[in-house]
């Protein structure tokens, strides 16, 4: 095993995936992925406290980009404005690397309650994280949770379909959770 070689938390992530999607994520234990990842034990709980936690990894970052993206946006911008430009932070950190996680994430995620747990965790996070901004700028509770809630739902709607695609026309995960947040405006329009 190559204990130096750079991307380790990355490799152990993609490891964990892979092997959830093959043996399940009960039947996956932590030197199976260490062992996948080509990396030891201990590296693993260098990176990770334990197996359940590689699927939040770069949650915080995530729930930071969101954030700096809001409070970055312009002082007129309406609250969805202002999620908009907060996604498209976040979206152009995503590169192929998280293309081609996506569908195997999918259905890890969907083979296993405790990932399902996990994985809600995250989106709490998300918009607690875009929630706090939006009430920096001085919109009300109220406003925000529900912007901040439109906010997780498009770019889990955006990463879905742009995982889902082959790739051949990249335009980058941006347009695809801008157009989904559009969508999700023009039901909310609906409703009244």
């Amino acid at each position: 095993m190559s204990r130096w070689e750079p991307g380790a938390r990355e490799r152990l992530v993609v490891a964990a995936v892979d092997l959830f999607v093959e043996r399940g994520y009960d039947d996956t234990t932590v030197a199976q992925i260490s062992e996948r990842a080509g990396v030891t034990k201990s590296t693993f709980f260098r990176h990770f406290p334990d197996k359940r936690e590689l699927l939040v990894a770069g949650q915080e970052s995530l729930s930071k980009l969101l954030a700096d993206g809001i409070t970055e946006a312009p002082a007129d911008a309406t609250p969805l404005e202002a999620v908009a430009v907060g996604l498209e932070r976040a979206s152009a950190e995503m590169g192929p690397r998280n293309r081609a996680l996506g569908p195997r994430l999918k259905a890890a995620v969907a083979a296993s309650s405790e990932l399902q747990e996990r994985d809600a965790l995250k989106s709490v996070g998300m918009a607690a994280a875009m929630t706090a901004a939006l009430e920096t700028r001085g919109v009300p509770e109220a406003t925000a949770h529900l912007a901040s809630e439109m906010g997780v739902l498009a770019f889990k709607q955006g990463y879905a379909r742009w995982s889902d695609e082959d790739g051949s026309e990249d335009a980058g995960l941006a347009p695809h959770v801008l157009t989904a947040l559009e969508g999700l405006r023009s039901a909310a329009a609906s409703l009244a």
